[in-house]
């Protein structure tokens, strides 16, 4: 694995699931474990099917690295100017304010 820059990633404090779309997943060419197949319910009420699980995973933002876990999810799911979705626990673990 290289180093990759992915833009337009949103920060969700509301949300308890790292999420990255399985596009991305496949353009960076991350490995992932199969889920159970299981459903997410979105706050418009759609449901979803979550596809795979990519653990520790390392992220670096703005020089500070991270490790994190993703659930990877169908394409399109999150708004579509978005590829990446960072939660809560990031939030949490992040020496950021989040406003």
């Amino acid at each position: 694995m290289g180093k990759n820059i992915v833009k337009n990633i949103l920060l969700d404090g509301g949300s308890s699931l790292n999420i990255m779309m399985e596009e991305l997943q496949k353009w960076l060419k991350l490995p992932s474990r199969k889920l159970a197949l299981y459903t997410l319910q979105m706050v418009d009420q759609t449901i979803t099917e979550l596809v795979a699980l990519i653990k520790d995973l390392k992220v670096q933002f703005h020089g500070i690295l991270y490790i994190a876990t993703f659930t990877i999810m169908k394409n399109n799911v999150l708004y579509s100017n978005y590829s990446m979705l960072l939660a809560q626990l990031w939030l949490h673990n992040a020496p950021i304010t989040h406003d």
